[in-house]
């Protein structure tokens, strides 16, 4: 997805709010925004928006001192993630179709992004977003009848993951595939360094991913998978891969204009992605991308 105009405000709050977030005092705060009003106008508007995500964060790691300023913020995703796991493992169990609960659940799972730092109930919540599925698949936006066929022809299958704490909803998609499909081999990529909350290497071991997948770091330091900057290694099985499944609005944005097929599983997030996808904000999204090499 390419960079639109109305990105551009969202920039500078994103680079406000998350210096905020990881501490930085109002002087560093001030320089970080400079810093951001200097690179803009030289920001294509044909490149993806976590291409920019990424030069606000290597700012704020500067400004800052750390390599991880988000590192606390996911350990709390995690630990709320982990608490909730056997809830949402239940519920996928226990359904008449469990895949389709589980790529359900596997979505759902960002909401722990506003858990962190609200009051919400995550499983109440969770509830109130499996809701807004039957209205997307009215819409023609939840492919999951071309999802489940893939999955059946798929040897290999790699799954970009999104953010700490949804990882241990991926997990759960993942053991359903392996239960429903023991012979695939699954491979799960993670960002190649801390970027924001999202899922590093670190947190998949914590969520004990690497005992059910393969887990790889993309090489990736965006908030997103930008293939230019990611690993000979990673790139090979992207563009090898029987079937991938990406992970979160980070990815669509960076990925939705490659020329393979892809299936993006994502909660929109902004009126912007929104416009893009021809959907609304909020809504949750199984999006089969058909484009071939």
């Amino acid at each position: 997805m390419r960079t639109y105009l109305d990105c551009i405000p969202c920039f500078f709050r994103q680079a406000i709010e998350c210096s905020r977030i990881v501490g930085l005092d109002e002087e560093k705060q001030k320089l970080v925004i400079d810093e951001v009003s200097r690179i803009i106008p030289n920001i294509s508007l044909s490149a993806s928006p976590p291409e920019m995500g990424r030069v606000i964060h290597q700012l704020i790691k500067r400004a800052i001192g750390k390599e991880d300023p988000f590192k606390e913020i996911k350990e709390k995703s995690n630990r709320i993630a982990k608490e909730v796991y056997p809830l949402v493992k239940k519920k996928v169990t226990c359904s008449k179709d469990p895949l389709l609960k589980a790529v359900e659940i596997s979505i759902a799972g960002n909401i722990i992004d506003y858990a962190v730092n609200t009051s919400i109930e995550v499983e109440k919540e969770i509830e109130k977003i499996l809701k807004k599925e039957e209205e997307s698949f009215k819409k023609g936006f939840f492919h999951f009848d071309e999802f489940k066929k893939a999955l059946k022809n798929a040897k290999d299958i790699l799954l970009l993951g999104d953010n700490a704490g949804e990882i241990f909803f991926d997990k759960v998609l993942i053991e359903t595939i392996k239960t429903l499909y023991g012979n695939k081999e699954i491979i799960y990529a993670v960002r190649g360094k801390p970027v924001i909350n999202d899922v590093t290497v670190e947190d998949a071991l914590f969520c004990g991913i690497d005992k059910i997948a393969k887990v790889i770091p993309s090489g990736s330091d965006a908030p997103g998978t930008i293939l230019n900057i990611c690993s000979e290694e990673f790139k090979e099985i992207f563009k090898s891969a029987d079937m991938v499944i990406s992970k979160g609005q980070g990815n669509f944005e960076s990925l939705s204009e490659e020329k393979r097929e892809i299936f993006f599983l994502l909660m929109v997030k902004c009126d912007v992605v929104a416009k893009d996808l021809g959907t609304e904000k909020g809504d949750i999204i199984l999006l089969y991308n058909k484009k071939r090499l």
